[in-house]
């Protein structure tokens, strides 16, 4: 049967009338009078019997009914579910993001989202937040890149580039500067980060004209803070993980000619319209 006749025949057994349901519907009588008809063919049983004042069902026409009635009770829950999830009165989103962006943006963004929204966060590093995007396991993802690589797949949102800058101990040599030439680190110990991160700092300082003495590898920014505080080291962070864990016993300074990392949201091509997803990107640009 076809949906569309079934909900024509509907429209007939609640007004009784075919000429009534056809200005209801905004069509002609003959119309309406042959998908009735189109109907009867279908199922092999008449529907309607006709009469000058009008239609009547046979008992088929009644049972067929009911079935009807479900039909568009079931389309109109429908209509409301999308209606609410348009609306943001219901709905869900599932966003992951890395550590200093969890700790920094993600919050505020949340705590704006309308709160009949079932919200998700997971933290994770930027390649498995992409996976988990690209899988259908997240609805959108914080990243940050060094080097940009664009993915077919995805739509990135670029929200800011981020310098990164020295961080060394409060009494460190250099620590009363306002900026500094990253050469000038030549001769320190360094931490380094996470394996991209690491690569990045090698090719600064390549750059610089030097290869960095890489003593610690942590990807925790809570942890370099205290190993550079403890003047063990000097390290490069961008300024979200220095705003997410402020310690008072380093310093911190721009570097001339400053690496940088663009940090993004991504999502799915077809997410771009999802309402949750929209609002949150929304919230995200207005930081």
């Amino acid at each position: 049967m076809d949906p569309r006749r079934l909900l024509i025949f509907r429209e007939v057994a609640r007004l009784g009338s075919l000429s009534q349901a056809a200005s209801a519907l905004g069509w002609t009588q003959p119309a309406v009078s042959q998908h009735v008809q189109r109907l009867e063919r279908d199922v092999g049983l008449p529907l309607v019997l006709r009469s000058p004042r009008g239609i009547t069902l046979t008992e088929a026409g009644t049972k067929l009914l009911t079935h009807a009635d479900a039909l568009a009770a079931r389309l109109a829950a429908a209509e409301s579910d999308l209606r609410d999830l348009a609306d943001l009165r219901s709905g869900s989103l599932t966003l992951v993001a890395f550590p200093s962006a969890a700790a920094v943006l993600v919050p505020p963004v949340l705590a704006a989202l309308p709160e009949s929204l079932d919200l998700r966060l997971t933290e994770a590093e930027p390649p498995e937040a992409r996976q988990q995007v690209l899988a259908g396991e997240a609805d959108l993802a914080l990243v940050f890149e060094h080097t940009p690589q664009p993915d077919k797949d995805l739509v990135e949102v670029v929200l800011f580039e981020e310098e990164l800058k020295a961080v060394v101990a409060e009494g460190y040599r250099l620590a009363g500067r306002k900026r500094v030439g990253l050469e000038e680190l030549a001769e320190e110990r360094w931490i380094a980060g996470c394996p991209r991160c690491e690569q990045h700092l090698l090719v600064a300082t390549a750059e610089a004209g030097f290869a960095p003495d890489i003593r610690h590898r942590t990807d925790d920014y809570v942890v370099v803070q205290r190993l550079v505080g403890e003047g063990l080291a000097v390290s490069l962070l961008p300024q979200l993980a220095l705003t997410a864990a402020p310690n008072p016993r380093v310093r911190v300074l721009p570097i001339r000619t400053a690496p940088t990392r663009r940090v993004s949201v991504i999502l799915r091509t077809e997410l771009v319209g999802h309402p949750a997803v929209a609002a949150a990107v929304e919230q995200f640009r207005l930081l």
